[in-house]
C-alpha cells in the first residue's frame, strides 16, 4: 500500500515537473511595462481616495479587535458596508465576507445539499465547485453556456441550484442570464450568478451584469469576489429571497470560523464603491479599449473566444505554444497570462490578456504593435 509519505513525494515530482514546463514570466514587470495580468479593470488600486480612507482605517483604535462575521451587530461597519453594496446591486440584503472563494463556498453549503444538486456550469469558478462539494451536493456539470444541455440535466436529476459566472474569468465569455433565469424559473431552481468579473465594470453605475440586464429580482443570489474592479480583500454575497442574509452568518462554515474584515479593508472597500459610481468615465474608457483590442486583434488573424468583455483570450494550440507567446510578449515589456489546466478547462491553452481603464492610446498601440510582431510565432498557436 502506497503511504502517504510516497503520495506526497509523487506529487512534488509532478508539480516540479509541470513547474519546469510551465514556468513564470522570465522577468518582473519594469517601469515600461504594460501589465495585462490583474483584475483592477477599473484601475482604482492608487486611487487617492481609496488609499486615504485605508490609511485612516489603519489608524482606528481598534483595528487590532477582530470578531467573528456570526457576531456582529447591525450597526457595524462590516454590516452596513454590505447593506450598501446590497443597495447599490438593487438586491435586497448584502453580506460581506472575507473573500470570493468564501462566498461562494459558504452561501452554497447553506443552500444546497444531498438532496439539492447544483448545477453548474462547466468552466463555473473553482470556488462554486468546491461549495457543492462542501455541501454535499450531487454536482453536475454542462456544457458552457448551453441552455438545452442544462435542461436536459435538470430534467433527470430535478429543481436543484443552477451556478454560473457572469462573466468567465478564464476566458472572458458571457453567461446567457437571461435564458438561465428562465431555466430556473420553469424548473423551480434557485440560481446563483458569481459577478467577480463585472461588478463594476457593467451597468450604468457599475452594479454589474445582472442589473444592467434588467434582471434583478431574477437571480436568487448574486457573489463576487471585491478584489477585481473594486481594490479590496473581501467577498460579497447579494440576497434577492427574504431572510437567506441572516442565514448566512450563522450557518455558513466560512462565517461562523472566519473573522471580520479589518477596518481599512472596510474603509477603501467604501470609498471605492463611491468612486465606481461617481466616475462612470472608466467604464466608457474601459470598454473603448476593449474594443480596440479585440478590433485590432482579429485583424491581425489571432483566434479570440467570441466575448466582448475586458478579459480577451487567444486560443493557443498547445502549452508550449502559449508559453512561448507570453514569453515573446514579455521580451517587449508586455505581461500577459498564459493559461493550461486547470485554470484553463481540459484540453485547452489560452494567452489571456485583461484590459483596464489606465491604459494610454500608446500603450494600446504597443500591445497590438508587441502582437504583432510575434504573430509568426505564434502562427501555429492561433
Amino acid at each position: 500500500m502506497t503511504s502517504a509519505h510516497q503520495r506526497l513525494g509523487e506529487r512534488i515530482r509532478v508539480f516540479r515537473g509541470a513547474r519546469g514546463r510551465r514556468a513564470a514570466a522570465p522577468k518582473a514587470p519594469g517601469d515600461r511595462a504594460i501589465v495585462l495580468t490583474c483584475s483592477d479593470y477599473l484601475a482604482l488600486a492608487g486611487h487617492p481616495a481609496v488609499t486615504e480612507a485605508m490609511i485612516a482605517g489603519l489608524r482606528e483604535e481598534d483595528a487590532a479587535s477582530p470578531a467573528t462575521g456570526s457576531c456582529l451587530p447591525g450597526d457595524h461597519p462590516q454590516v452596513v458596508l454590505g447593506e450598501r453594496f446590497a443597495r447599490h446591486l438593487g438586491a435586497r440584503a448584502g453580506v460581506l465576507c472575507s473573500s470570493g472563494w468564501a462566498a461562494n463556498t459558504g452561501l452554497l453549503q447553506v443552500v444546497a445539499g444531498p438532496d439539492v444538486p447544483v448545477y453548474l456550469d462547466v468552466l463555473a469558478h473553482a470556488s462554486l465547485w468546491e461549495g457543492a462539494r462542501a455541501a454535499g451536493a450531487e454536482p453536475a456539470c454542462f456544457r458552457h453556456n448551453d441552455l438545452d444541455h442544462l435542461r436536459r440535466r435538470i430534467e433527470a436529476g430535478g429543481s436543484g441550484v443552477i451556478a454560473v459566472d457572469a462573466v468567465c474569468g478564464t476566458d472572458g465569455s458571457v453567461a446567457p442570464l437571461a435564458g438561465l433565469a428562465a431555466v430556473a424559473e420553469e424548473h423551480g431552481c434557485l440560481l446563483v450568478v458569481d459577478e467577480s468579473h463585472s461588478l463594476g465594470t457593467h451597468g450604468e453605475r457599475g452594479a454589474g451584469l445582472v442589473a444592467e440586464l434588467g434582471l434583478t429580482g431574477r437571480v436568487d443570489f448574486r457573489t463576487a469576489s471585491l478584489a477585481k474592479a473594486l481594490p479590496g480583500r473581501a467577498g460579497l454575497i447579494a440576497c434577492d429571497r427574504p431572510g437567506s442574509a441572516d442565514c448566512f452568518p450563522r450557518t455558513a462554515l466560512p462565517a461562523v470560523f472566519g473573522s471580520t474584515l479589518p477596518p481599512h479593508d472596510v474603509a477603501g472597500l467604501a470609498a471605492a464603491l463611491k468612486v465606481v459610481r461617481r466616475e462612470g468615465w472608466r467604464r466608457g474608457r474601459l470598454r473603448a479599449i476593449t474594443a480596440r483590442l479585440r478590433e485590432g486583434l482579429a485583424e491581425l488573424g489571432y483566434r479570440l473566444v467570441e466575448s466582448d468583455s475586458q478579459i480577451i483570450a487567444l486560443e493557443a494550440g498547445s502549452e508550449s505554444e502559449a508559453t512561448r507567446m507570453r514569453d515573446a510578449l514579455v521580451g517587449r515589456d508586455i505581461f500577459s497570462a498564459a493559461l493550461f489546466p486547470p485554470a484553463a478547462s481540459v484540453g485547452r491553452t489560452l494567452v489571456r490578456l485583461s484590459a483596464h481603464a489606465g491604459l494610454s492610446d500608446g500603450d494600446v498601440r504597443r500591445i497590438l504593435t508587441a502582437c504583432r510582431e510575434v504573430r509568426p510565432r505564434a502562427a501555429a498557436a492561433v
